[in-house]
């Protein structure tokens, strides 16, 4: 299965996919391409440093969001993955057609609470703090052209703790997303 990642932050997300392709947790996965959507980014630095192609594609660097959106769909074209993974991605990608149901988002909470435009990392667990969420967790869903909207794919659920943070909270969902992501991909990758 070839493996697209769009990143916009830390990449441990890709540093975690990266290593599991490599020591065989993930057979037959292979990482065609990165696309990060800043530069000044550690995930820029970890595709990198494994030696895969990252193509910055920064929305500042375009007149809208569809020449933005033409410009991935572009560089995807090229790399021609089977799957796309969204792992951090915070930008809005309008999906043309053909790559509806090729590309899944990792979200750190409970899909549908807590997920929408702006939420993301450290927001996201303060919102289920805030909201008195008695657990959290990750989810993996098919991306389509609304925030957080599409099918959810999986789940993964955890406690919310009395006295947690959103460091804390964000520590034990991030173990979550460490092992929920690779078993979706695995699934996916059985069903082609």
């Amino acid at each position: 299965m070839r493996l697209a990642v769009m990143i916009s932050g830390s990449g441990t997300t890709l540093q975690n996919l990266i290593e599991r392709a490599r020591d065989g947790r993930l057979p037959g996965v292979e990482i065609v391409v990165v696309i990060s959507s800043r530069s000044d980014v550690r995930g820029v630095q970890v595709a990198a440093a494994a030696g895969l192609p990252c193509d910055v594609i920064r929305v500042k660097d375009f007149d809208d969001v569809q020449r933005f959106s033409d410009h991935i769909t572009l560089t995807l074209d090229a790399f021609e993955p089977d799957l796309v993974v969204q792992a951090g991605w915070l930008c809005y990608w309008r999906l043309p057609p053909r790559w509806i149901g090729k590309v899944i988002n990792l979200h750190p909470a409970l899909l549908p609470k807590h997920g929408g435009k702006g939420m993301y990392g450290r927001h996201v667990h303060e919102a289920v703090l805030a909201a008195g969420e008695t657990e959290s967790g990750a989810t993996v869903h098919w991306v389509d052209n609304e925030y957080d909207h599409g099918e959810i794919i999986a789940q993964r659920k955890c406690p919310v703790e009395p006295g947690d943070t959103p460091e804390t909270l964000a520590a034990r969902v991030q173990a979550i997303e460490r092992e929920l992501l690779p078993e979706v991909i695995r699934r996916l990758q059985e069903k082609e």
